[in-house]
């Protein structure tokens, strides 16, 4: 099974510049994991909280930190995981383009 979540937005302290450490700013998250289903599901709304929850406690630096930390916390979380791509989108830190990054984890390898 693969479970989608798209376009999680909501506001956090993200970045390393003197105004992101100040003000939060949007981020949008978008997620699709997979894991093998059998008896037991892996809730998707207990996944969006459990980002947003992290992300807002953390105030990340990077980008890629948060990536790696959720990554991990996801899978402690629902160990079921066996894939996950997980992207972390600033839509308004510059004027005219959204920036993004990737994480592609495969937990079975």
């Amino acid at each position: 099974m693969k479970v989608h979540i798209e376009d999680l937005k909501f506001q956090t302290i993200i970045g390393i510049l003197d105004f992101e450490r100040i003000n939060p700013q949007d981020v949008i998250i978008n997620l699709v994991l997979e894991y093998n289903y059998q008896d037991d599901f892996i809730n998707y709304a207990s996944v969006s909280e459990l980002i947003k929850r992290s992300m807002q406690r953390e105030k990340f630096l990077l980008i890629e930190d948060a990536l790696l930390y959720l990554s991990d916390i996801l899978k402690k979380e629902f160990n079921k995981i066996n894939t996950l791509e997980l992207k972390i989108t600033k839509p308004s830190i510059l004027p005219d383009c959204k920036v993004s990054v990737t994480l592609l984890k495969d937990f079975n390898s």
